[in-house]
């Protein structure tokens, strides 16, 4: 097993009065050679964004957006036609394809809404663009593993790359375990909440950390959490 560690701290920071960011990965202004992509995962931005606030048309090509909504009402638009709103336990999937324009704004006027967002390389290029979300019952993943975005899991969105994102709510005490899909796949686990440990390794809220050259590991929780992981090919 290697492993690296991205302690909260340590992430890039953006502040733009409206939005506050937190970049596990190199992003905007925040550029780290050391930390530019982890395997396919790209980018895995912490964002805090103001009421009515957000961010105005822009564009996307050939990467993977996974928005997962922690809090309040995001308001989505793009230039399919799509006009949606995405609120806490729902998750939205976008291949970005050959080309794409979308808008991300704040849905209420006086309330912040918090959110993660996050790319992935995409196995195929300039494939059509396409857009998707799906609520999730935060039921369905008490002490055990959510699987909301993969390739190949009709119960789950569908993504252009071998990545599965999964997501557990782990009672404090509480252990679990993950198989990963292929030698060459690896998985990032961020901390959304709470503490965990596996291995020599402790993680507590917003700690990020990048595992490889492993078939399988087990997560003890130190404390009530809330976790991510993302599984992607890494060599």
């Amino acid at each position: 097993m290697e492993s690296i560690i991205h302690k909260s701290e340590s992430r890039g920071r953006g502040d733009f009065g409206w939005l506050q960011a937190r970049y596990t990965f190199s992003f905007a202004s925040y550029h780290d050679m050391s930390r530019v992509h982890f395997g396919a995962l790209r980018v895995l931005n912490d964002d805090w964004i103001e009421g009515g606030k957000g961010f105005d048309t822009h564009p996307h090509d050939n990467m993977e957006i996974v928005t997962i909504m922690l809090q309040g009402e995001l308001n989505h638009g793009d230039s399919m036609g799509r006009s949606e709103i995405l609120k806490p336990n729902e998750v939205q999937v976008m291949t970005a394809g050959s080309g794409i324009f979308h808008s991300e704004r704040n849905n209420l006027p006086h309330t912040p809404i918090k959110l993660l967002q996050i790319w992935v390389f995409p196995r195929e290029k300039s494939l059509e663009p396409r857009y998707d979300q799906k609520w999730f019952n935060p039921e369905e993943r008490k002490n055990k593993w959510q699987t909301f975005v993969a390739p190949d899991d009709e119960t789950a969105l569908l993504i252009n790359q071998e990545a599965w994102f999964s997501r557990a709510s782990l009672e404090e005490g509480e252990q679990l375990s993950y198989s990963l899909h292929g030698e060459k796949q690896g998985v990032y686990l961020f901390v959304i909440q709470g503490g965990i440990s596996t291995n020599d390794l402790h993680l507590s809220t917003r700690d990020g950390a990048g595992i490889w050259n492993i078939h399988e590991l087990t997560l003890t929780a130190t404390e009530d959490s809330d976790i991510l992981l993302i599984e992607v090919p890494y060599s």
